[in-house]
């Protein structure tokens, strides 16, 4: 008899992701513990930082596109009058400078101009591709390239003293796509010291909070409908679930969507986006799942 395959998993993992390894690292450790390939994450962190990772697994991984937009929070601490060429703590010092001279009402002040909607330029040492490179890949050998600034949100951006006063710890809630580190190197422009980031930690996305995380050997599987807990139900009867599986569109519901569609045992089905008056599947699963 042949060798029985492993039942398939589907669901999503609330990671606490730990310092010193990198958000695939996380996946890998999945695979191995869950015995399953199809595993990827949403919204990178860096190797330094810690907090909340949402891992999909198995069909989940088709989902990780509607995670990828939320808002994030995030807590870290902005050292004043060193910057250096990764704009945080784990590159080389490039220029320091005398932070004494700056008081609070500065640093508030300056944190108040980062509120809000800003162009932000996307750092050397993100992610983010130009023709095809990736920045930190370019940044590696030297090479700088041009980038287009975006438009990003900070919905929040707290400062609070420490006791060391070159120091400062921040609170910001910002829209997917917004560089933290770049907020700290924007900060330590605007009062003339120059800043890089430390100690980044992010404390939520969209409705996952890091109190309900855990590191990876540990995180529970959530029901593979968890990974949708902020988009609105259709609680679909037998033909929904039919026509979901043709591809069928269904009458538009209310609001502007996408809306998750389950079945009478609460099983997720589809996700259905906006088609004019009418909801079209845009992802539609094999089989519904729990």
């Amino acid at each position: 008899m042949g060798r029985r395959r492993p039942p398939v998993v589907h669901g999503l993992l609330v990671v606490d992701k730990p310092a010193g390894v990198t958000s695939h690292d996380v996946v890998g450790m999945a695979r191995r513990r869950l015995g399953e390939r199809r595993i990827g994450h949403a919204g990178t962190l860096d190797p330094d930082a810690t907090g909340v990772l949402l891992v999909g697994v198995g069909w989940v991984t088709r989902l990780m596109r509607y995670l990828q937009g939320m808002d994030k929070d995030y807590v870290a601490q902005v050292v004043l009058g060193v910057r250096t060429d990764t704009l945080d703590s784990s590159g080389k010092v490039v220029a320091t400078c005398d932070p004494s001279g700056v008081d609070g009402d500065a640093v508030r002040a300056a944190a108040a101009r980062l509120t809000g909607e800003i162009d932000q330029v996307p750092p050397m040492v993100s992610a983010l591709k130009v023709d095809g490179r990736r920045l930190h890949e370019l940044a590696r050998e030297g090479v700088e390239v041009e980038r287009a600034p975006r438009r990003v949100t900070v919905s929040r951006f707290d400062v609070q003293p420490t006791g060391d006063p070159a120091v400062w710890d921040i609170a910001v809630t910002v829209s997917s796509g917004t560089y933290v580190r770049s907020l700290a190197d924007d900060l330590g422009q605007l009062l003339g010291v120059g800043a890089h980031l430390r100690a980044l930690r992010r404390t939520r996305v969209g409705p996952f909070r890091v109190g309900e995380a855990a590191p990876p050997d540990a995180a529970e599987l959530l029901p593979a409908a968890a990974a949708l807990r902020g988009m609105a139900r259709i609680e679909g009867g037998d033909a929904d679930v039919a026509a979901a599986r043709n591809g069928r569109t269904l009458p538009r519901p209310v609001g502007d969507g996408p809306w998750a569609l389950v079945d009478a045992s609460g099983a997720l089905v589809a996700v259905y986006e906006a088609d004019g008056d009418r909801a079209r599947p845009e992802v539609v699963l094999a089989e519904p799942v729990a």
